[in-house]
């Protein structure tokens, strides 16, 4: 039986319609508007076009969007300064800084400057701690969209044995964190990791998010599974042209799964629209 496609860009819809009811709830009552300041630094294509989706969106959710694209070498004490300003402006309630930054910029000193209570991309080691010990914060925006993902499979996701396949910052380490809240039993899988296709293949949930084009094989997954493909990478057809693939080799993965996300039009809406929710809770948390 043919798995369950889950339609990322549906789900992604209803969260963003969901937190522009809350947006027109929150300006009617409390004349409080959320607003979202993005920072890009240089010109690299792939950023534009995401940073323009993501400005678009929050001014769709009825959200302030505030943009700031610098140069490639601005400096980083420049850059400093920025974000100080925007931890002061009471219109400010997220600050997302899109991410790579340029080679001469030291990631962590500028994510530690944004202030914890606007850092909206959960990034910020006091956001790091408060996942890892169930405190409330903030939740990296692409992991929390594969929790929901998953769970529009199947609501509880307790008892489930879950393998994460990478250990980024941004996606696997926090996926773990996520998970056990929700009661699964995590494992990280990684480069260094013995018979990767063994330990995936005891999954009942798969998250995978590797980087790396169709790593892991449709005949790997775990009939029954759920599998959620964070990846995302353009390859060649052997026609001459490039098709987008995951990390999950898809068309095999899915005559044996319960449910997959596709690629694209799977995990990466999430990650806007769980941006959008984010950014409505830092503006309701002004309130006290």
């Amino acid at each position: 039986m043919a798995a369950h496609i889950i339609d990322g860009r549906a789900i992604a819809e209803a969260l963003r319609l969901k937190v522009a009811r809350e947006v027109a709830r929150l300006r009617e009552a409390h004349r409080l508007t959320p607003g979202l300041a993005v920072i890009l630094l240089g010109d690299d294509p792939a950023s534009q076009v995401y940073v323009a989706t993501k400005a678009k969106q929050t001014r769709a959710a009825g959200m302030l969007s505030f943009e700031h694209r610098l140069a490639a070498d601005t400096p980083e004490d420049r850059l400093l300064g920025l974000i100080a300003e925007l931890n002061q402006r009471q219109d400010v309630h997220g600050i997302l800084l899109q991410l790579p930054l340029p080679k001469h910029i030291a990631p962590l000193r500028v994510i530690e400057a944004i202030d914890p209570a606007k850092d909206v991309d959960g990034f910020h080691p006091i956001n790091v701690g408060r996942l890892v010990t169930g405190a409330k914060g903030f939740a990296p925006c692409t992991p929390t969209g594969c929790v929901l993902l998953a769970k529009s499979v199947r609501s509880e996701l307790g008892g489930l044995e879950a393998v994460i396949v990478g250990r980024s910052n941004i996606v696997g380490k926090p996926m773990a964190s996520l998970l056990l809240q929700e009661n699964c039993t995590p494992t990280i899988a990684h480069s260094h990791t013995r018979d990767l296709a063994a330990v995936v293949g005891r999954a009942d949930l798969v998250v995978a998010a590797a980087g790396r084009p169709e790593l892991i094989k449709g005949d790997w997954i775990k009939p029954g599974a759920i599998v959620i493909d964070v990846g995302i990478q353009r390859v060649a057809d052997g026609n001459g042209k490039t098709r987008l693939v995951g990390d999950v080799e898809f068309e095999v993965a899915a005559a044996v799964a319960a449910a997959i996300t596709p690629v694209p039009g799977g995990v990466g809406p999430m990650t806007v629209a769980c941006l959008l929710q984010n950014t409505l809770k830092a503006a309701e948390s002004t309130l006290g």
